[in-house]
């Protein structure tokens, strides 16, 4: 029985990944269980907030038995976590799961927030938190543009690294929500509802609003650490 921790950056394939993982007889996934502990300890307010407060424990400890328990009658719990989540100043639970750190090109993730938010912050972008993170608590790196490039090689590696046999069934789903969506999937998981697998690899040139290229100056050191680590 093992825990396998995805420690994904924001604007990423994580919910993708989840859905991969459902597809296993063998696994059981947990959808961010630590968001409302996030947004407890946070002043930040997201689409449903007062929802995602009531369908979840705030509490960590109390959480994190909750995925003890799941793990006592499951040969793999599949947890999908966000970097920025995991804020609580005891981590250790980081030493006894199997850490996948997600990443993705900064720039591609400036792009997408600077739609929404004006002036996006490091911490928005979470690259450096989760670099950190890598260094207390290392894991498998992998680069979710890679995995796009060729699903079926990148998960048999991930399988591979993670010492579980690669199952076919991670290549597709069902479109729709699956029944361990979060409660904010209506807000966040809409794209992911219509699809039936991974989705084509983007291959458009990117660019981002002048005023950001610092911002993405400062994230390439995290980012090509993180890079240099990668399986895929």
């Amino acid at each position: 029985m093992a825990v396998i921790n995805l420690i994904s950056s924001p604007r990423n394939i994580s919910t993708a990944l989840m859905y991969s993982f459902a597809q296993r007889k063998d696994c059981q996934v947990i959808d961010e269980p630590f968001y409302a502990f996030y947004l407890s300890q946070t002043e930040i307010v997201h689409p449903g907030n007062d929802e995602i407060l009531h369908s979840q424990s705030s509490d960590w400890n109390k959480v994190l038995h909750q995925i003890g328990e799941i793990e006592k009658t499951n040969e793999y719990v599949f947890v999908k976590n966000m970097a920025h989540h995991l804020i609580h100043p005891d981590l250790s639970c980081l030493n006894n799961w199997v850490n996948v750190y997600l990443i993705r090109d900064p720039k591609r993730i400036i792009r997408s927030f600077s739609k929404v938010i004006s002036n996006p912050t490091m911490q928005d972008i979470g690259i450096r938190y989760q670099t950190e993170l890598f260094n207390q608590y290392p894991g498998t790196v992998i680069d979710s543009m890679e995995l796009l490039s060729d699903p079926e090689t990148g998960l048999m590696k991930l399988c591979d690294k993670l010492d579980m046999h690669y199952d076919e069934s991670m290549l597709s789903w069902e479109a729709g929500p699956i029944k361990e969506d979060g409660i904010w999937a209506k807000y966040w998981y809409t794209s992911v509802h219509s699809s039936t697998g991974f989705g084509p690899k983007p291959t458009d040139e990117v660019t981002i609003p002048e005023h950001l290229d610092g911002l993405y100056k400062k994230t390439l050191p995290y980012f090509n650490q993180m890079k240099s680590n990668q399986i895929i």
